[in-house]
């Protein structure tokens, strides 16, 4: 299942775009190897909603003749990416995880902003990406397409909501891939898939339609490295009318990528002050990922942030967001839900007008918190999450003592609370050979030097972890 290293399949997007300059081989070479890589990847894995081969050799073929000529559409003219199956696609229908949504409800003749500008640069569309329904949870298994499964052993979740684009991208079905993330669900996926993931800044990416989350919901890119993630991050940041509330313009995450951490003052926070019980195996990897960055100049200081626990707030705002979803909903299409959803739901519908807003003071305080935290800090490193990938099909762990996924992703739906720019950067494996991530946490807009200083981890080569060798 491994690609094997001259397989196209297995190059870094920046590695192709340079072969395609070079005329070392085509996009259609490529998108050929990365189909039969999905193809591999549907079977192991489950990660695909559907695979649009036909469309993306056509797209390809077309790529090849523009590079032939030496007129791209863009910088990633002929770079295959999935998209996950929460985003709009014009040509068919995004289902969401869902037997809700029927097929024939819509034209399915828009594309989402990230679309829009994929297809602009003349990227491949290589496909729709799993999610569980309406990518509520942080395990991707939903009604309508099943479970999907970690690429490093299938009896493991890919986490979630993103965990189909987690799966391709680690199994070689696409350099890249666009997610959502409203409460850890690209760093979640990225981190027990051993990739690269961020959350950027709330607004970085626009997003359309909105999601029922409201601003916890950012959309992210998922790369095999966090250049090209910043590739991808540029690629999508542009301006598109339809979200009110995009952030201003910013500059290509791609510039002052090599700068290096040297200088840079980073608090390490290992449990948020006890508060977390982290499984040894992802504390000792992720100490040593903090151990590098030392070494490569960066002054680091064990130091928590000033925040208590607030899942209460999150899941104020999060039930709510789900009943909004299915406020319309017949009893019929109810029925059809996954049965968790439809549990907090009907939480989400018992709150008050008063306790929602209650949450939005309380997410404004922690806010304000954050902010005050990262005046004597330019980065916050956590684990990504204090455990790795767990039997596949279930909402938490075996022996859990907590009922939602929120119970074992501590480190991550903060920081939507809070919309700080969070990545996950794989720094080792446990003794079972399953990815551990780190995450790096930067203060509002600061998605450059949390890129920035992701990309030094992997250019000292502390962010190596195996490929996966299942299959």
């Amino acid at each position: 299942m491994t690609p094997e290293p001259n397989d196209l399949s297995a190059l870094t997007a920046r590695r192709l775009i340079a072969g395609y300059r070079r005329g070392d081989f085509s996009p259609l070479e490529a998108v050929r190897a990365v189909l039969d890589r999905a193809e591999a990847a549907q079977r192991l894995a489950n990660a695909f909603v559907r695979i649009d081969g036909e469309q993306a050799l056509d797209q390809a073929e077309e790529a090849t003749e523009r590079h032939r000529r030496r007129e791209p559409l863009g910088p990633l003219d002929g770079v295959p990416v999935t998209v996950k199956d929460i985003f709009l696609q014009a040509g068919g229908p995004t289902l969401r995880g869902s037997r809700a949504v029927r097929p024939d409800a819509s034209a399915w003749d828009e594309d989402a902003p990230a679309v829009a500008r994929l297809r602009e640069q003349g990227a491949v569309l290589v496909g729709k990406t799993t999610t569980p329904e309406f990518g509520w949870k942080g395990v991707t298994d939903s009604p309508l397409t099943g479970v999907t499964r970690n690429p490093y052993d299938p009896s493991r979740t890919a986490g979630g909501s993103s965990g189909g684009s987690a799966a391709a991208v680690a199994l070689g079905a696409a350099p890249l891939s666009i997610g959502t993330d409203g409460g850890g669900s690209v760093r979640i996926p990225a981190s027990f898939c051993g990739i690269f993931g961020l959350k950027p800044t709330y607004g970085r990416i626009p997003l359309y339609p909105s999601s029922p989350f409201g601003t916890l919901a950012h959309a992210g890119p998922m790369a095999r490295d966090a250049a090209d993630a910043a590739l991808l991050l540029d690629a999508v940041s542009g301006p598109d009318w339809r979200d009110w509330s995009q952030a201003a313009p910013a500059p290509p995450a791609v510039e002052g990528l090599t700068e290096g951490v040297k200088g840079l003052r980073i608090a390490f926070s290992a449990s948020f002050g006890g508060q977390v019980a982290v499984r040894p195996a992802v504390a000792s990897a992720v100490r040593g990922a903090v151990g590098r960055l030392a070494e490569l100049g960066a002054y680091i200081e064990e130091a928590d942030p000033d925040i208590a626990d607030p899942v209460d707030t999150f899941h104020t705002l999060w039930f709510t967001g789900a009943a909004r979803l299915v406020q319309h909903f017949g009893r019929e299409q109810r029925e059809l839900l996954d049965p968790g959803l439809r549990e907090v739901c009907a939480e989400g519908e018992r709150a008050s007008a008063l306790g929602y807003l209650a949450a939005v003071d309380a997410r404004m305080d922690l806010g304000r918190r954050l902010g005050r935290f990262h005046t004597g800090y330019d980065l916050l490193v956590t684990p990504t999450l204090p455990v790795t990938a767990f039997e596949a099909g279930t909402e938490v762990p075996k022996g859990s003592a907590h009922r939602r996924w929120t119970g074992w992703t501590p480190f991550t739906y903060p920081f939507n609370l809070t919309q700080q720019p969070a990545a996950t950067v794989p720094c080792g494996v446990d003794e079972d050979g399953l990815p551990v991530g780190v995450q790096l946490v930067g203060p509002r807009h600061a998605d450059a030097l949390v890129l920035r200083a992701a990309h030094a981890l992997y250019a000292s080569g502390a962010a190596a972890v195996p490929p996966p060798a299942t299959g």
